[in-house]
């Protein structure tokens, strides 16, 4: 028997999670999308005759809701999970690595931090002294949230060295912010949940075919066995309460009414769509702000590297993966180089990257010296995520709004994880069991029909 009626507005992570864990419990949903394809802010183009990604994507073994949506959706054979965390870490002259051991957490990291080069040995022993305090952090400590990563770090004797080489590596891809910017309290989630409580937990996992094969096409035939009905290029303009659930508008065509409306979209269409009443104020969705990633995409006509990805200290290059397989690519090599916290990178033009990071690469990998770029472009991601900075906890809303029937889902949203495609599933799961609960309560399967009814004329 249908639980009640379900529309899920955003085709996102958060979006995809939340309409086939509604569609599964029963309930009868339509999904809204604005694009002509499913995924949100992890997708796939094509280019100069590539396909690429617009930005890099990881997870971790530790991205439960995330690998579990993976299954759901068919698409584990998609992904390449590190049977054990093995990071290269290169700098100009040298290299090390940051792997584990089969040891408990969080002595798997033991051995790799002693052999680590980039350290001193007193720097060494003040980064393991400085993680056993990081795990005495609560996460969930509005006081913790309050504070500077950064200066947390300068507190516990870290010099730029152990930032740069360590806590930087670590917490600027995942919180897309520079320790300095950061949240403590997020922070700690970070680096508790990814490398400090589970040996296993931190091993490394990304795409090895385009993200679009995964979470648009493989998601969009998931959601079509499970009867979610997909209609793509229709955007909702307004959410209205009223007396037997919510219409929810749409540019161009009829409204839909429904129940339970699940709002997944990034804060700033929220704030334009969300009604009052429910209470999530539009000043603090303003107030998280955001932070931008910015994506090389450099292609050499011959091979740089026999590494999938490495990570790189005193460099401008962050991480860069090896994305020749998923491209498409039939000569050459790609690689793709990925810049979190991009504040500087966004104001500078496409030749002024390519003369950057090109050398850059050059002074970590010898055989890019020679090798001839066939392909340079940038993507840009100015509000990639939202700001993990010290009091965003205070600012991110709950699934839950005041208005019964109505729930949020995004990375955004209060999941306690920073904005990261596990943060999302999370989000719509906790979305879809707010709106499952109020239809439970409230007698939507008496009203549940096939689809959401429309309102007004016709096309």
């Amino acid at each position: 028997m249908s639980q009640g009626r379900v529309i899920v507005v955003g085709g996102g992570l958060a979006g995809i999670a939340a309409s086939l864990e509604c569609a599964r419990s029963g309930a009868a949903v339509t999904l809204l999308e604005s694009r002509g394809r499913l995924g949100g802010a992890a997708y796939s183009f094509v280019r100069d005759g590539i396909t690429a990604d617009n930005g890099q994507h990881v997870f971790l073994r530790c991205c439960t809701a995330y690998r579990q949506l993976l299954a759901e959706i068919e698409a584990e054979d998609c992904v390449t999970l590190q049977p054990r965390l093995d990071i290269p870490v290169l700098a100009p002259g040298g290299r090390g690595r940051l792997r584990r051991s089969g040891l408990p957490a969080p002595l798997h990291l033991a051995a790799s931090l002693v052999r680590y080069p980039f350290l001193s040995l007193r720097e060494r022993l003040g980064v393991a002294r400085a993680m056993q305090a990081l795990r005495r952090v609560d996460p969930d400590d509005p006081a913790a949230d309050g504070r500077s990563f950064g200066e947390w770090l300068a507190e516990h004797g870290q010099g730029q060295a152990a930032i740069d080489s360590i806590w930087d590596l670590i917490a600027r891809p995942t919180l897309n912010l520079v320790p300095a910017d950061a949240s403590l309290a997020q922070a700690a989630q970070v680096f508790q949940v990814g490398l400090l409580q589970g040996r296993t937990a931190s091993d490394v996992g990304y795409a090895r075919v385009p993200l679009g094969e995964i979470h648009d096409q493989a998601a969009g035939r998931a959601l079509a066995r499970t009867g979610v009905e997909v209609n793509l290029r229709q955007g909702a303009t307004g959410v209205v309460p009223g007396p037997d659930g919510f219409r929810v508008e749409l540019g161009g065509a009829p409204a839909l009414t429904a129940p339970a409306v699940i709002l997944a979209v990034p804060p700033d269409r929220l704030a334009r769509i969300i009604p009052e009443a429910a209470g999530v104020p539009a000043d603090a969705l303003a107030a998280l702000g955001s932070s931008p990633i910015v994506n090389l995409h450099i292609v050499f006509d011959r091979r740089v590297t026999e590494l999938p990805f490495a990570a790189g200290v005193r460099t401008p290059v962050q991480w860069f993966f090896d994305r020749t397989a998923s491209s498409g690519l039939s000569q050459g090599q790609y690689l793709a180089v990925s810049l979190s916290a991009a504040q500087d990178e966004l104001s500078l033009t496409a030749e002024e990257l390519r003369a950057r990071y090109v050398d850059a690469l050059g002074e970590l990998l010898p055989q890019a010296r020679g090798a001839r770029v066939q392909t340079f472009f940038v993507t840009r991601e100015h509000a990639a995520t939202f700001r993990a900075a010290p009091g965003a906890r205070a600012l991110r809303p709950a699934a839950r709004t005041g208005l019964s029937g109505l729930a949020l889902a995004g990375a955004f949203t209060d999941t306690g994880w920073p904005a990261t495609m596990e943060g999302a599933v999370r989000s719509g799961l906790a979305a879809a069991h707010e709106v499952l609960g109020h239809l439970s309560t409230s007698g939507g399967s008496a009203r549940a029909q096939a689809a959401p009814e429309l309102v007004g004329s016709g096309r």
